[in-house]
């Protein structure tokens, strides 16, 4: 998580001017931007400088869930509403109440779902999964996409009307090449913050942090946390070279002599890029799978499903990254384990 503080180009402080305007009142904002910009951090800004900043803030990803699931998690469900329902289950809308939700990738949300959320939206009421009594929610919502919202109404994919009761204020966050002169403090940040995860002290040259400054950030703030990760991962900023110069992560404006010479300021001419391109690979799906598990508290069927693969091939790639939960676990026993 970064602090909206660092965040000082003109784009940024009309983002952070239109924070101060909105965070006092109840109105729903629609967070836009290319995936990786920032939009949680603005929305928790928000929260947290208004008066609901006591009460809870949740975070619903609606992009990681079924349509079935993502119902149960944000309204709700009764005991028997379907197999595995063994007790009544409040949803995000109940367990915000008076607090703030933010449902991110709203784009992703089935057409059946959003006629649920207009009605939410309109009317602040709502039924658990396979119940018949109206709730309420005082939840403020923010929602967050980075798709063209309205694109996807002309492509039949999402609701008119609930667009309009969404985007009662639209926020615009910029993307990081939009931004460029944050780079350096970010990767100050981002260094900083590995070493100390990863018990490192690696440093970035100055002819790293160039090729940085000049790339154009495709995946915004996150391409470039998970990269220093990577740099401080690999125990130096020549290892992740090859990458930042290949074909997968071309630098925005250097020409192929700027590359030689960079290589040569680095001292990386010599390296075999293909075995760095392996290392790197393991190196980022560790890091990736272990953020995954921290952030579902070591929920591995829930991580199983974020990450795309099967429950019993997370187990054996916990073990293969040598992967510790906080608790004790038996790994080799829990191969055998069914998911809860």
């Amino acid at each position: 998580m970064i602090e909206l503080e660092m965040c000082v180009s003109p784009g940024m402080q009309t983002v952070r001017d239109m924070i101060a305007r909105v965070a006092p009142t109840n109105a729903t904002v629609l967070l836009t931007g290319e995936s990786g910009v920032g939009k949680e951090v603005v929305a928790r800004a928000i929260h947290q400088t208004s008066s609901r900043a006591s009460h809870q803030f949740l975070k619903v990803n609606c992009a990681a869930l079924p349509g079935e699931l993502l119902e149960s998690e944000l309204f709700g469900h009764e005991r028997g509403a379907f197999t595995g329902a063994y007790r009544d289950k409040p949803g995000k809308f109940e367990a915000a109440q008076s607090g703030t939700i933010m449902l991110d990738e709203i784009g992703e949300v089935p057409l059946r779902l959003q006629a649920k959320l207009l009605h939410v939206l309109q009317d602040g009421e709502f039924a658990r999964v396979g119940g018949q009594r109206v709730m309420h929610t005082t939840a403020r919502i923010l929602a967050a996409t980075n798709r063209d919202l309205v694109a996807e109404i002309h492509a039949g994919r999402f609701r008119e009307d609930l667009f309009y009761r969404l985007n009662v204020i639209e926020l615009r966050i910029p993307a990081l090449r939009e931004r460029r002169d944050e780079i350096p403090a970010l990767i100050d940040h981002f260094l900083a913050r590995s070493n100390a995860a990863y018990g490192r002290t690696v440093e970035i040259p100055p002819a790293m942090r160039r090729l940085f400054a000049e790339y154009a950030w495709p995946g915004n703030i996150r391409q470039l946390e998970n990269v220093i990760k990577r740099v401080v991962v690999l125990g130096n900023a020549a290892a992740v070279y090859g990458e930042l110069t290949s074909s997968t992560l071309p630098s925005s404006s250097g020409t192929a002599t700027e590359t030689k010479t960079s290589a040569a300021a680095i001292g990386v001419a010599q390296l075999d890029l293909k075995a760095i391109a392996r290392r790197a690979a393991r190196d980022a799906e560790r890091i990736a799978i272990a953020d995954v598990l921290e952030r579902t508290r070591w929920n591995r069927a829930k991580a199983a499903r974020i990450l795309g693969i099967s429950y019993k091939a997370l187990l054996y790639k916990i073990v293969d990254c040598g992967l510790a939960s906080p608790r004790t676990v038996d790994a080799p026993r829990e191969l055998h384990a069914v998911p809860a």
